[in-house]
């Protein structure tokens, strides 16, 4: 054992090897806990869910690495999720045409880039914080999705959706594949691109990037246009998955998206974190809620369970980080 996380520490980093090793012992742990863990039904049961999760979490990556935050990530997903089920429900319903899923995703798109820029532009320009900005932004997306919908739900969409939400290729979920497609989109985004290096030079410091010559009110703009952008793709997906959009789905994600950020090892001030090991959390975090499920925990637990593993993390990189000054200054 000691060699295998010698050897994955050598290759892939202690980051990653860390998280790998905590992803061997879940399994192990609820696999012995739980006779149906370990098989292709829950398996399969995980690769449909994660990538719901997955996307949200990747549209707050960017934010927090720059030092920032987008609690609104949850109602622009369902606010993008609606303008696409009120183009087809006015094209026909379940018997609307594909242009019409065309023209709505688009329209979807391009309604979770302007909430998103509206945001960035806010923080940019005016100067507010991030916190703020996207709390008015929540609060503002919750009432009009609620008005739209008056409290209910849009259903009865055309079944050539269903392979989108429940479909393979070659054996893999399709909802899985637009995840894998989406994170290596925004690993290349984030360390590749000259976008990239300006997101990690404004969440380490804003003032100091501004006085190196980046542009890091546009920057700011882009950052927030991109999470909206990431969280359309999440709720054209959602529609997909379930065949219906109601306003508030999926609100007890926005604390596991931020979970897997700092379990990832991003930091909460920003300046640093990486798509990779944010993946590796979401598929550890994926695993223990379905290992918790199969174990008879009820939602509520489960919550509870992720809010008390949140201030464990912190705790727990706050003493690595402790640990490792000492080492440091003792050497």
């Amino acid at each position: 054992m000691n060699t295998l996380v010698a050897w994955l520490n050598k290759h892939l980093g202690a980051e990653i090897a860390g998280l790998f090793v905590f992803l061997f012992a879940v399994i192990v742990i609820f696999g012995v806990a739980s006779p149906q863990f370990l098989t292709m039904a829950n398996f399969g049961s995980i690769a449909f869910q994660l990538p719901e999760l997955g996307l949200l979490t990747l549209a707050m990556l960017m934010p927090i690495i720059s030092g920032g935050f987008n609690l609104a990530i949850i109602y622009t997903a369902n606010i993008c999720g609606l303008t696409l089920a009120y183009v087809l429900q006015i094209h026909g319903g379940p018997d609307a045409p594909m242009w019409a899923f065309i023209l709505g995703s688009g329209a979807a798109l391009i309604v979770g880039a302007a909430a998103g820029c509206f945001m960035g532009l806010v923080i940019a320009y005016i100067g507010a914080h991030p916190i703020l900005v996207s709390l008015a932004m929540m609060i503002f997306l919750r009432g009009l999705g609620e008005f739209l919908t008056k409290g209910g739900d849009i259903s009865n969409f055309p079944a050539y959706l269903h392979p989108i939400g429940h479909g393979f290729v070659l054996g893999v979920p399709v909802p899985l594949l637009i995840f894998a497609l989406a994170a290596l989109v925004w690993h290349i985004l984030l360390g590749r691109s000259r976008h990239g290096f300006s997101v990690y030079m404004t969440g380490s410091n804003v003032r100091a990037t501004a006085y190196s010559g980046v542009h890091t009110k546009r920057t700011l703009t882009l950052i927030y246009t991109l999470s909206g952008l990431m969280c359309a793709v999440a709720g054209i997906l959602m529609l997909a998955r379930f065949n219906s959009v109601r306003v508030g789905h999926g609100e007890a994600l926005l604390l596991v998206t931020v979970l897997a950020c700092f379990l990832g090892g991003v930091d909460p001030f920003g300046g640093f974190g990486r798509v990779v090991p944010v993946v590796l959390a979401l598929v550890i975090l994926q695993v223990l809620s379905s290992g918790l499920n199969l174990l008879g925990a009820n939602q509520h637990l489960s919550t509870a369970v992720w809010g008390i593993f949140l201030i464990a993390v912190m705790v727990l990189r706050w003493l690595a980080g402790k640990t490792k000054l000492f080492s440091n200054g003792k050497g």
